[in-house]
Formats: C-alpha cells, structure tokens, sequence
C-alpha cells in the first residue's frame, strides 16, 4: 500500500472554487507523471478535461476521478476507476491490482489536496468512500466500501 507524499501532490482550484467554501458538486481529477511521481489534482464543479484529453492518458485511462455528494443529510467521496473496456493498456486484473495497491494513496491525495475545506467543514471527515470499478468484466464492476475520509488523514 504506497503512502502520499505530500510534496509530490500539485493541486488546482478551477475557477469558481475556493479553499474553504463548500459547493456542490464538487469534483476530483487525479492524474500523474509515471517518470517523477508527481501527482496532479484539480477540484471544481466539473473534471478538468484539459487534464485528461492528451493522448497518452487517453490511453493509460490510468486516471481518477472523484466527487463529493450529499446524500439523505450526510456526506460521500465516490472515486471513479477504469479497470477495462474500450482502448486501454493492461489486463483488467493486472489494472485491479495496481488500483488497489494505490487507492488509499489515491484516498489521501483527495483528502489532503482538499484538507481546507474539511478543516471548515469536520464533518466532511464522515464522508464515507466509495470507490466505483469500471469493468466490461463482471468480476471487477463492482462498487467498494473504504471507510470514512478521516481514515485517510495523514498520520492515521
């Protein structure tokens, strides 16, 4: 399970959205760079698709995509990954596995690139996650549980 590090995260406020104001929607992009590590997130109403419109993440389909929700009174993150289907490179178990391996990184990236609005708004921290799988196959189209956002504060 790889942990964020915080001086490779590089966040953008698209426009129309500040730190410490909540609106919705209130949408994640997350994307990287394989050679540095980097990781890029943007948080607005609606998904950067300058962020992923180059062809090579067209191809890698290698992004995430996230949004926060108000459901019946209460808050929740739903990540959005592509495991298969269309053009794509790698197997769909060989794409679950590294999602897997890298979603609480994932997690702590939306977390902390967001840490403002959830020092405004605690109860942000109850949100809980869900994580959408995006497949052609069966066994892995599937919606997970993973916690609450607090369990992805880091130093927990």
């Amino acid at each position: 399970m790889n942990k964020l590090n915080p001086s490779k995260l590089y966040v953008t406020l698209l426009e129309g959205t500040t730190e410490r104001e909540l609106y919705l929607p209130r949408r994640y992009t997350l994307t990287h760079s394989d050679i540095s590590g980097d990781l890029f997130l943007s948080i607005g109403a609606a998904y950067n698709q300058n962020q992923i419109s180059d062809w090579y993440t067209r191809l890698m389909r290698d992004e995430v995509l996230a949004e926060l929700k108000s459901e019946e009174g209460s808050f929740s993150l739903h990540v959005y990954c592509h495991v298969s289907g269309g053009i794509v490179f790698g197997t769909a178990g060989w794409r679950n596995d590294i999602l897997h391996y890298h979603m609480r990184m994932v997690i702590e990236a939306l977390r902390y690139g967001d840490r403002e609005l959830v020092s405004a708004y605690p109860q942000l921290d109850d949100a809980k996650v869900r994580v959408h799988f995006s497949s052609r196959h069966v066994r892995y189209n599937r919606v997970e549980e993973w916690g609450s956002l607090q369990e992805y504060a880091l130093g927990q």
